[in-house]
C-alpha cells in the first residue's frame, strides 16, 4: 500500500513538470527583440572599431561586440529549444540608426553620434528586458532576461550620457552560463525586482514533503485497519 502511495503521489505532483513551460507572446517578442538588439550593437561595435577617432570609443565598440555576440550564441540556442523563429538582421528602424550614425564617419562627430545612439539604445534594451521580467510567462526567457541585465547595464554606465567611461568594463561575459555578470548578480537583481530567487532544490523539498505526508497517512491506515482486523478476531 505505502509502495501505491508513493507512486500516486509523486506521479501526481510531477506531471506538470513533464511539459514544457509555456512561451506567451511577451516571450516571444522579448527573445526577437533582444535578437534583434543583439545584432544592432555588434554591429554598432563592428563600426566603432573602424571609424571611431578615439581609442574610447573604439574599446566599448569591442566590448559591445564580444558581450553580445555571447549573450546572443546563448539567445539563440534557447530560441531554438523553444521553437521560436529570429529574424536574420536588426529592424528596419534599427537599421537606419545605424546608417544615420555611419554617415559622420570620418570626423569627431561620429564618436559624439555613436555614444549618444548607444545610450539610448541601452535604455530601450533595458526596458525590454525589465518588461519580459514583470510580464513574461516562460521561465528560461525570464532567465535569460535576468542573465542580460547587468551586462547591459554595464554597457550603458560605459555611454551614460553620450560620455565615454570605459573603466566601467567589468570584463568577459561568458557563453553558456548565463554570463559572467549574471552569475554574480543574477540573484540580487531578483531580489530588487520583489522576485524570490529561483531553486530547483525547493521544488524537490517541497516533493519530498509531500511524499511523506502521503506516506505517513497511508502507514496510518494500514496500522489502524491491522488493529481493527486483530480486535474482529478476539
Amino acid at each position: 500500500m505505502t509502495t501505491s502511495v508513493m507512486v500516486v503521489a509523486l506521479s501526481g505532483i510531477s506531471a506538470p513538470y513533464a511539459f514544457a513551460a509555456e512561451v506567451g507572446a511577451q516571450d516571444e517578442m522579448f527573445t526577437l527583440q533582444a535578437h534583434q538588439g543583439n545584432l544592432t550593437e555588434i554591429a554598432a561595435g563592428h563600426d566603432a572599431g573602424k571609424n571611431a577617432t578615439t581609442e574610447c570609443v573604439r574599446h566599448i565598440g569591442s566590448a559591445l561586440v564580444r558581450d553580445h555576440s555571447k549573450l546572443d550564441a546563448d539567445l539563440k540556442t534557447l530560441a531554438g529549444k523553444l521553437q521560436v523563429t529570429l529574424p536574420g538582421s536588426p529592424s528596419a528602424q534599427q537599421k537606419k540608426e545605424l546608417a544615420a550614425v555611419r554617415a559622420k564617419a570620418g570626423g569627431p562627430a561620429y564618436d559624439a553620434a555613436w555614444l549618444t545612439a548607444q545610450d539610448t539604445a541601452h535604455r530601450r534594451t533595458l526596458a525590454l528586458i525589465d518588461k519580459e521580467l514583470m510580464s513574461g510567462k516562460n521561465p528560461e526567457v525570464e532567465a535569460a532576461a535576468r542573465a542580460a541585465r547587468p551586462v547591459v547595464a554595464m554597457h550603458l554606465d560605459m555611454v551614460r550620457g553620450g560620455t565615454c567611461h570605459p573603466a566601467e568594463d567589468a570584463g568577459t561575459v561568458r557563453a553558456g552560463d548565463g554570463g559572467y555578470l549574471a552569475a554574480s548578480d543574477a540573484d540580487a537583481d531578483a531580489t530588487l525586482a520583489g522576485d524570490a530567487p529561483r531553486d530547483d532544490s525547493l521544488a524537490a523539498t517541497g516533493v519530498l514533503s509531500m511524499a511523506g505526508g502521503l506516506l505517513a497517512a497511508g502507514g496510518a491506515a494500514w496500522s489502524w485497519r491491522t488493529r481493527r482486523r486483530s480486535a474482529q478476531r478476539r
